[in-house]
């Protein structure tokens, strides 16, 4: 946990760079501005459609026209902030992503050498693949949203294993060798989707939700970096200790 607050609280000094407030800004206000045309253009027939299915189907039948259209009402935006949210995850990790790590690693990491690869084709496959299994799990537990509660905990659930699996892998792609990627992986794992579930209840909060991604990448950087850095000293000390033995 303290790894956590550690890159929650560099992170929050980081915010007074004019730089960092760009990368953070920019993928929000391009996804906010999807978001205005498919609410304008999209949001009536999503309504309508989801007219179309049960449980709203079960609440027509039984009278209750006003719930059916509330509940198809919320569906619809739901659908459509999820895909917003989505956009500015992909805004995020192939547009800014790169320019905040390279911000980053100069002003704070510029001891951490890049051992990785800086691929956008990896970075976009990983997107690609990522988005398929988060649409994948939403398909699959859409009947799991009819027990209360559900329709706001699974894509509260969703968004944050998509933002760890995407933020993750591209900082770790760019900066760890495939050994030190695995150690990290595998030794905070649950550090990781932590982070994505505490930063995914933001996309929950009015006027922020679309900077919830751009903050996650920020406090994954800063995650990241640190644990990479500190792994390499441990590995470090412990070659200096066999030849000191």
């Amino acid at each position: 946990m303290d790894d956590i607050l550690r890159a929650i609280e560099r992170s929050l000094a980081s915010l007074k760079y004019g730089k960092v407030w760009f990368f953070i800004c920019l993928p929000a206000i391009l996804a906010a501005l999807i978001m205005t045309i498919l609410v304008i253009f999209v949001l009536g027939f999503l309504i309508a459609k989801l007219l179309d299915y049960p449980p709203m189907t079960w609440l027509n039948a039984w009278g209750a026209f006003g719930a059916a259209k509330i509940l198809a009402t919320l569906g619809g935006w739901v659908l459509i902030v999820s895909a917003s949210c989505l956009l500015a995850v992909f805004l995020t990790a192939d547009l800014t992503l790169p320019l905040m790590l390279n911000f980053l690693s100069s002003s704070d990491y510029p001891d951490l050498a890049r051992r990785g690869r800086d691929s956008t084709v990896a970075s976009v496959w990983n997107g690609v693949s990522g988005t398929c299994l988060f649409v994948l799990g939403w398909v699959v537990t859409l009947p799991l949203w009819l027990i209360p509660g559900f329709s706001v905990i699974l894509p509260f659930f969703w968004m944050a294993w998509l933002m760890r699996r995407t933020f993750s892998h591209d900082i770790l792609m760019v900066f760890a060798a495939p050994d030190e990627w695995r150690a990290v992986r595998e030794r905070y794992s649950t550090s990781l989707l932590v982070i994505g579930c505490m930063m995914s209840a933001l996309t929950l909060a009015p006027f922020v939700g679309l900077l919830a991604p751009s903050l996650t990448a920020l406090v994954y950087s800063h995650f990241c970096l640190d644990v990479l850095r500190r792994t390499r000293g441990e590995a470090v000390e412990s070659i200096e200790g066999k030849d000191i033995e």
